[in-house]
C-alpha cells in the first residue's frame, strides 16, 4: 500500500512538474509572438514620433541645401621636377547674402588658389572671387554673381546645446548636397591654439564637405564645418555661427581680419608646468618667447616672464589672455603686470597689427 501511494505521489509531482512546464513555455512563446508583433506594428505614438523626426530633417535640410554650393579650385602646385602642375582642390560652401552673393566657407578651401568655380544646386555654375580670408579662423567670403540666388539663415550659435539634434550639408568627395544627421557631442572644443571653441558633432563630415554649413531643425546655420579627425568616426568640428559673424564684415571691408598683438608664445600655468620650471605661483602665463621686433619685444618682455594681470584683469588661462586682448584695437596700450625672478613688474605695452600668416 504505501508502496502504491508513493507512486502515485511521484506520478502527481512528474504530472505537475510537466504542466508547469508547458505553461511557462507557453508563456515565453506568447510574449516572443507579442514583441516580435509590437517590432513590427510600432504603437501609433511611436510610428508618429519616427515620422515626425523625418519629416524635419527633410524640411530644415530642405530650407538650407539650395544654398549649399560645390567649390572647385585649381593651385598651382609642382611636380618631381619643379614644373608647374595644376591642383584641383574641392570643399563647400554656403550662400548667405543674396543682394550681393557673398558665399561663407573655410579658408582652407581657398588658400593660395589661382581659380575657383562654384557650382549650385540648381546647374549654374559661376566664377567666385575671393573677397577676404582668415586663416586664424580658418573662415574665408567668396563673391558669385547671379539673380535670384538662393539663401540661407544664419542663425544663433550661442542657443546650441549639447545633445541636440543637428544636419551637415556639404560636397564630400564632390558628391554634390550630401545630408548627414547627427548630434552636438560637445561645445568649446579646442583643435588648436587659435581655434578653441568648436562644435564637435557626430554628423558624417568627410573630405570635401569643408565649408559646408553645420545647421539646427529650425533650418538655420550654426556652424561651419571645418575639420574631421581622420583615424575616427563620428568626430567632426564647425566654426560656431557667431564667430563667423563678428569677422564677416571685416572680411567684406578690408580683405582680412585686423587684430591686436603682443607678440609672444606662452604656457598656461598647471601644475606640471610649476614643477618643470620650478615656479613661485600656480597661476598665469608663462611666456615661452617673444616674437623679435613685436610689440612685447619693444618694451623688454621677456621669455620666463609670468603674466598675471592685463589691465588690471587677473590672467588665469590663454583663453583669458586672448578675450582681454580681442577688446582691443591696434595701437590701444595696455599694461601687463608680470613676475620676474620673483619681482613684480608693471610694463606698458602698446599693441600692434598681428601678420596674417
Amino acid at each position: 500500500m504505501k508502496d502504491g501511494r508513493i507512486k502515485l505521489k511521484r506520478q502527481s509531482y512528474l504530472f505537475a512538474g510537466v504542466l508547469i512546464l508547458i505553461v511557462a513555455v507557453f508563456v515565453i512563446i506568447n510574449l516572443s509572438i507579442k514583441a516580435s508583433l509590437q517590432a513590427k506594428n510600432p504603437p501609433e505614438n511611436q510610428k508618429e514620433a519616427v515620422s515626425f523626426l523625418q519629416n524635419t530633417v527633410i524640411e530644415a535640410s530642405s530650407k538650407v541645401a539650395p544654398a549649399v554650393v560645390n567649390i572647385t579650385t585649381v593651385r598651382i602646385g609642382a611636380d618631381f621636377f619643379f614644373n608647374p602642375v595644376p591642383q584641383r582642390g574641392l570643399g563647400s560652401g554656403v550662400i548667405f547674402d543674396q543682394k550681393n552673393g557673398y558665399i561663407l566657407t573655410n579658408e582652407h578651401v581657398i588658400h593660395q588658389v589661382k581659380e575657383i568655380k562654384v557650382l549650385l544646386p540648381d546647374g549654374r555654375e559661376s566664377e567666385g572671387k575671393l573677397i577676404g580670408s582668415d586663416p586664424t579662423m580658418d573662415l574665408a567670403v567668396v563673391k558669385i554673381k547671379g539673380e535670384n540666388l538662393p539663401v540661407a539663415k544664419l542663425g544663433d550659435s550661442d542657443e546650441v546645446k549639447v545633445g541636440e539634434f543637428c544636419i551637415a550639408i556639404g560636397n564630400p568627395f564632390g558628391l554634390q548636397n550630401t545630408v548627414t544627421f547627427g548630434i552636438v557631442s560637445a561645445l568649446n572644443r579646442p583643435i588648436r591654439p587659435d581655434l578653441e571653441d568648436l562644435i564637435q558633432t557626430d554628423a558624417a563630415i568627410n573630405p570635401g564637405n569643408s565649408g559646408g554649413p553645420l545647421i539646427n531643425f529650425k533650418g538655420e546655420v550654426i556652424g561651419i564645418n571645418t575639420a574631421i579627425i581622420p583615424y575616427a568616426q563620428g568626430i567632426g568640428f564647425a566654426i560656431p555661427i557667431n564667430a563667423a559673424k563678428e569677422i564677416i564684415d571685416e572680411l567684406i571691408k578690408h580683405g582680412k581680419v585686423i587684430r591686436p598683438w603682443l607678440g609672444i608664445s606662452y604656457l598656461p600655468i598647471t601644475p606640471q608646468v610649476v614643477s618643470r620650471f620650478n615656479l613661485p605661483v600656480k597661476s598665469g602665463l608663462y611666456v615661452a618667447s617673444v616674437i623679435s621686433g613685436s610689440p612685447a619685444d619693444k618694451v623688454g618682455l621677456r621669455a620666463k616672464d609670468i603674466i598675471r594681470k592685463f589691465d588690471g584683469q587677473e590672467v588665469k588661462t590663454s583663453r583669458d589672455l586672448k578675450a582681454f586682448i580681442s577688446k582691443k584695437k591696434v595701437g590701444d596700450e595696455v599694461s601687463l603686470t608680470i613676475l620676474r625672478n620673483k619681482e613684480t613688474k608693471i610694463i606698458r605695452v602698446t599693441l600692434g597689427e598681428r601678420p596674417t600668416e
